[in-house]
């Protein structure tokens, strides 16, 4: 007999829901607000979010999740640790607030023993228990207005963000719409630049590095078109003189000459599809997830450079019954866990053929 069993766990009525996929070689149940490609399944693993952003690993097996807990710039943000396996005394889900007052907090990750978390300008770490003094590492840094990036973990000790792009005076203000990579030890180097906001990041088992470009805006009268992209190191990537697959930008300086020999687009999403987030998919190393929030759907494109740029295939879309913004990607073994900022929830995902 399949059960669904759900343990509420304290505080902000977070729960855990332990869901049968296909029990007896039934169907497993389908999960409100979503559809799913065939040959993908989908289960709620986590409710009660509040503001949910990104989610990162923690070393002891836990999650981190950042989550607004508020009105973006009400300064209410925290970061939690998620406990998905272990049930606490009166059955109660492992779920400890570690780290709260955060403004906008949008990027978490565990390096060594420490948290990191950015926030809407500024990068600071910490003990990883949430204990003790927090240091900024690094403040007032150069933003769109709104916020920078996630953090990446690059698994050798360092990680990676970046500063969203803003112009002053139709120049590129000093700093802005670069991909970081920051030492501990040593500090922040420059991977590449020429991006408006390369919000999500990837690192490919084969080592090539993958980013989401939010391209919000108008250049040359025309709203631009989000881009999934295979980062170049060293190299420009174009913004504001190119956008999109290499399409110059007049008011810019673009040209065909300048653009057409720039980095083109892995895949290039419409105006306004926001791409959050890129993870490698679990069941495929040859494929690549995407989610686009505004879109309320979540997509796949393949690594191959031949042929790019790709059109994006559905996985994930939103079934119109209740809301869906796809947030944040995190592959956790073979199933891709999913942040639905709109429903609160984590979702995990799994491919019949992974």
């Amino acid at each position: 007999m399949c059960q669904s069993i759900t343990r509420v766990g304290p505080s902000a009525a977070i729960a855990v829901a332990v869901i049968a996929g296909a029990c007896g070689g039934s169907d497993p149940a389908p999960v409100a607000g979503v559809e799913a490609t065939d040959g993908v399944v989908v289960e709620v693993l986590v409710t009660g979010l509040d503001g949910p952003t990104q989610l990162a690993d923690h070393p002891d097996g836990r999650l981190l999740l950042g989550e607004l807990a508020g009105g973006e710039s009400e300064g209410v943000g925290r970061v939690v640790a998620i406990d998905l396996d272990t049930v606490a005394a009166e059955n109660e889900v492992g779920r400890e607030v570690l780290v709260d007052g955060l403004l906008k907090p949008t990027g978490v990750a565990a390096v060594g023993d420490e948290l990191w978390i950015m926030e809407e300008r500024t990068l600071s770490r910490g003990p990883l228990d949430g204990s003790g003094a927090r240091t900024i590492v690094l403040d007032d840094l150069p933003f769109n207005g709104r916020s920078e990036s996630t953090l990446t973990p690059t698994g050798d000790g360092t990680l990676l963000y970046a500063t969203s792009g803003s112009l002053a005076g139709g120049q590129v203000r000093a700093g802005s719409g670069v991909l970081w990579e920051h030492d501990p030890a040593t500090g922040s180097t420059p991977i590449s630049a020429g991006f408006k906001n390369a919000y999500g990041h990837a690192i490919g088992p084969d080592g090539r590095l993958w980013a989401t470009e939010v391209s919000d805006g108008s250049f040359d009268g025309e709203p631009a078109p989000d881009e999934l992209v295979a980062v170049s190191p060293g190299v420009d990537h174009g913004w504001p003189a190119c956008i999109g697959d290499r399409t110059p930008v007049v008011e810019f300086g673009g040209d065909g000459a300048i653009c057409g020999d720039g980095p083109g687009s892995q895949a290039v999403f419409d105006p306004g599809a926001t791409p959050t987030s890129v993870a490698i998919a679990p069941w495929d190393p040859d494929l690549l997830v995407v989610a686009l929030w505004l879109e309320r759907r979540i997509v796949t494109v393949p690594t191959d450079p031949a042929g790019a740029p790709h059109e994006p295939i559905d996985l994930l879309t939103d079934d119109g019954s209740e809301g869906f913004r796809p947030q944040h990607l995190l592959a956790d073994g073979d199933r891709l866990l999913v942040v639905d900022f709109e429903g609160e929830r984590i979702l995990g995902l799994t491919s019949d053929g992974g």
